[in-house]
C-alpha cells in the first residue's frame, strides 16, 4: 500500500513545525534542512514555491500521496461549499485521521496500520481501508479481539485530546464521529486557500 515512508524530522524541519506529532530531533533543530542548516541565506520564495509548500504540507500532515489528494481537491471542488474547506473536512473524516483524533493510535502512521492489520470496525463492520470516508453518526470501535493490544492502551492512555465533533467511550472502546468539523474546529496550521490557487493554475 502508498504511503511516506522517508524521513520525518527532516520533513518537519522543511515546514518549521512538527507536522507528524512530538519529535525530539525537530526540537533540537527548528531550522530547515541541509549542509548549512541556519546560516544559509534563503532568498524570498515566489507564489508558486509557497503555495506548493502549503500542498505538501498538507498531503504529509494527513499522510496522503499526490493521487489521493489531487481526487480529494477535484471533489471538494464538485461541491457546494468552499472548496479549501470541504478538501479540509474531506481530509478529517478519512477514518485513519479519526482513528488518530479518537486517540487510538498515538500518530496518524500508527493509526492507518490500525487499520490496515483490520484492528478497527465502523458501525460494527471491520474496515480495514484507511481512506474510508466516514458519514456523520458512524460509530468507530477496536474489534473485540483487538482491545487487549498494548498500543492501543497505551495510546488511550496518553490521550487527552477532545473534539466536539467526536465522542469516546472508553468502556465500550468505541466513538461516535457526530459531525463533520468546521473549519474553525479543525486545528491544523494549513491555508487551504494557498491550495485551492494551486490547484485552480
Amino acid at each position: 500500500m502508498a504511503r511516506y515512508t522517508g524521513p520525518k524530522s527532516k520533513i518537519a524541519r522543511k515546514f518549521g513545525e512538527a507536522i507528524f506529532g512530538d519529535d525530539k530531533a525537530f526540537e533540537k533543530k527548528n531550522y530547515p534542512p541541509g549542509q548549512h542548516g541556519n546560516n544559509r541565506r534563503r532568498g524570498k520564495k515566489s507564489e508558486y514555491a509557497i503555495q506548493l509548500m502549503e500542498k505538501q504540507k498538507a498531503k504529509y500532515t494527513y499522510g496522503i500521496l499526490e493521487r489521493q489528494f489531487r481526487n480529494l481537491f477535484a471533489k471538494a471542488n464538485r461541491s457546494k461549499g468552499v472548496t479549501g474547506e470541504v478538501l479540509l473536512q474531506l481530509c478529517e473524516a478519512r477514518l485513519d485521521n479519526v482513528v488518530y483524533r479518537m486517540g487510538i493510535a498515538n500518530s496518524r502512521r500508527g493509526a492507518r496500520q490500525l487499520v490496515s492489520h483490520r484492528h478497527i470496525t465502523v458501525n460494527g463492520e471491520l474496515v480495514n481501508i484507511p481512506s474510508y470516508s466516514l458519514k456523520a453518526g458512524d460509530v468507530v470501535g477496536v474489534r473485540e479481539k483487538s482491545k487487549s493490544l498494548q498500543a492501543i492502551q497505551d495510546a488511550l492512555s496518553a490521550n487527552s485530546s477532545e473534539y466536539e465533533w467526536m465522542t469516546w467511550n472508553n468502556d465500550k472502546m468505541e466513538g461516535n464521529f457526530v459531525s463533520i468539523p468546521e473549519r474553525i474546529q479543525i486545528p491544523e496550521n494549513i491555508k487551504e486557500q494557498l491550495i485551492v490557487e494551486l490547484y485552480s493554475k
